[in-house]
C-alpha cells in the first residue's frame, strides 16, 4: 500500500508541475505563432542581374558579385544585354525576372513611377572618343564624319547622342552608326568608321587595343568643366600618361576625360535581405579603388539617377548594420527576420516569469497544508474516539510516505522538515496512547 501511495503522490506532483508550466508554455507558443505571420519570408536562392556585353566591365564585375553570392548559397544569374538602356527596360518590366542591374549614370528618370531605387555608384566609366588621324579640339569638329555611337539599348548611345547634339552634331550633319563594343572598334580599325565612342572602364581590352593602334587617337576634353556643369551625372577625370600601360606608354600623353559612374539599381521586387547582401558585396569588390578611383571612394551614394534605397542610405552613412559586422550574412539575416519575435518574447515571458513563482509557491504551500489538514483530521478523530490507534498509525504512515515521495525545492525545505517533525510528534503521542490501552 505504501508503494502505491508513493507512486500516486509522485504522479500527483508531476501533474501539478505540468499544470503550472503547460498553460504558460501554450501562451508563449501561441504568441510566437501569431508573431510568425508578421515575419518576412526568407530571401530566394536565385536572383537575376542584368549586366551588359560579355566582354564588358559590367559582366566582369557581375562575375565577382556572383562568386560572393555563391558563398552564401545564392545563385546570382547574370543576363547579358546591349547595355544600360536595355537594363532599364528589364527593370521596369515586371515579367522580365530581372530584379537588379547595372545602369550608367545619366540613364533613366527618377520620376518614372516604377519604384526603382539605387544602391549607389561603384566606379567611374570614362567616355572615350577615338578618332582616325588627328582628333579635333571640339566635338563639333566631328560633323561630317562616320561616328559609331553605340548599339541600340546601350547607355553609350544615349550619352553620345546627348553630347553630340549639344555640339550641333546630329544625324543630319554626320553619319551616325548604331554599333558599339568590339564591333565599333573593328569598324574604326578597318576604316569603316571615322570615330567610335565608348563608355567603358580604363582596364577594358577594347580601350587598350585602340590606344596601342597606330593612326587612332583619343580625344581630350579641354572643356570638361563645362560638360560637367551642363550634365551633373558626369565627372571630370585626368588620366595621366602611361596609366593604362607603363611599358607601352599608354596613353602617350595626359588625357582629360568625362566619366559617368556605373550604378547599381534595383526594382521593388528584390528581397530586402538581398539588398543588404548586395551592399556588402559592392563594398568588398569596389572599396579597393582602381586606376582612376581612390581607395574607399566607392561604393558611394553620389552620381545616382534614382533615389537611394533606405538600406543603402543607412549603409553609406553608418556602414553595415551591427549584426552584419560580426555575423555571417545568413545568421544576421535570420536574426533580423526574427527580431519581431522579441516582442512576444518580452511581452509574454516577463509577466509569466513574474507570475510563475507566486503560483508555484502557492501550490507548494497548498500541498503542505493538505498534509497538515490530514494530520489534524487524524488527531481530531483520535480525540473523538472515532478511529483506533492502529488505524491512525496506518494513516500517519501513509502521509509520511507521501511526504518522502515528493521532492521539495530548497526554499520549501523548512516547511517540509517542520511537517515531518509534526508527523513524528503525532506518532509519539499515538505510541503513548497505545501503551495506555489495557
Amino acid at each position: 500500500m505504501a508503494e502505491g501511495t508513493v507512486t500516486t503522490e509522485r504522479w500527483r506532483g508531476l501533474w501539478g508541475q505540468i499544470a503550472i508550466v503547460a498553460p504558460a508554455l501554450i501562451v508563449v507558443i501561441a504568441g510566437f505563432a501569431l508573431a510568425y505571420h508578421f515575419v518576412g519570408p526568407a530571401p530566394p536562392d536565385r536572383v537575376v542581374m542584368a549586366t551588359g556585353a560579355p566582354e564588358g566591365a559590367y559582366h566582369a564585375f557581375g562575375g565577382d558579385y556572383a562568386e560572393r553570392f555563391a558563398r552564401e548559397g545564392i545563385t546570382l544569374e547574370l543576363k547579358n544585354t546591349a547595355g544600360s538602356t536595355e537594363n532599364l527596360a528589364l527593370l521596369r518590366d515586371p515579367n522580365s525576372g530581372v530584379a537588379v542591374a547595372f545602369l550608367q549614370g545619366g540613364i533613366g528618370d527618377a520620376n518614372d513611377g516604377h519604384g526603382l531605387a539605387a544602391l549607389g555608384s561603384v566606379y567611374l566609366e570614362p567616355l572615350w572618343v577615338f578618332v582616325r588621324g588627328q582628333p579635333p579640339k571640339l566635338l563639333s569638329g566631328l560633323a561630317g564624319k562616320r561616328i559609331a555611337i553605340g548599339a541600340p539599348g546601350s547607355g553609350t548611345r544615349k550619352v553620345a547622342l546627348r553630347l553630340l547634339t549639344e555640339n550641333g552634331v546630329t544625324g543630319e550633319t554626320a553619319t551616325l552608326l548604331e554599333i558599339g563594343g568590339a564591333q565599333a572598334a573593328r569598324a574604326l580599325a578597318d576604316g569603316l568608321a571615322d570615330v567610335a565612342i565608348f563608355i567603358t572602364s580604363v582596364t577594358s581590352a577594347t580601350v587598350r587595343g585602340l590606344l596601342a593602334r597606330p593612326g587612332i587617337t583619343p580625344m581630350s576634353f579641354d572643356r570638361a568643366d563645362a560638360y560637367v556643369r551642363r550634365n551633373r551625372f558626369l565627372s571630370k577625370i585626368i588620366l595621366p600618361r602611361g596609366t593604362v600601360d607603363l611599358a607601352a606608354d599608354l596613353p602617350a600623353h595626359d588625357l582629360v576625360l568625362l566619366a559617368p559612374a556605373a550604378t547599381i539599381v534595383v526594382s521593388p521586387k528584390l528581397h530586402p535581405a538581398l539588398i543588404d547582401l548586395f551592399l556588402l558585396t559592392l563594398r568588398d569588390v569596389h572599396r579597393g579603388g582602381g586606376l582612376i578611383e581612390a581607395p574607399g571612394a566607392f561604393p558611394a551614394p553620389d552620381y545616382v539617377t534614382y533615389p537611394l534605397a533606405g538600406a543603402a542610405r543607412r549603409f553609406h552613412d553608418n556602414g553595415p548594420p551591427l549584426l552584419q559586422r560580426f555575423l555571417p550574412f545568413w545568421a544576421s539575416n535570420l536574426a533580423d527576420r526574427l527580431k519581431i519575435m522579441l516582442l512576444p518574447l518580452i511581452t509574454l515571458l516577463y509577466p509569466l516569469f513574474k507570475l510563475l513563482p507566486p503560483v508555484y509557491s502557492w501550490r507548494m504551500r497548498a500541498r503542505v497544508n493538505r498534509w497538515y489538514k490530514q494530520l489534524q483530521a487524524i488527531d481530531d478523530a483520535l480525540r473523538a474516539g472515532t478511529i483506533t490507534p492502529a488505524e491512525a498509525g496506518r494513516e500517519i504512515d501513509r502521509i509520511e510516505s507521501s511526504v518522502e515521495a515528493v521532492s521539495v525545492p530548497p526554499g520549501f525545505a523548512a516547511s517540509a522538515y517542520t511537517l515531518r517533525l509534526h508527523i513524528d510528534f503525532l506518532r509519539r503521542g499515538l505510541a503513548g496512547k497505545e501503551t495506555m490501552i489495557p
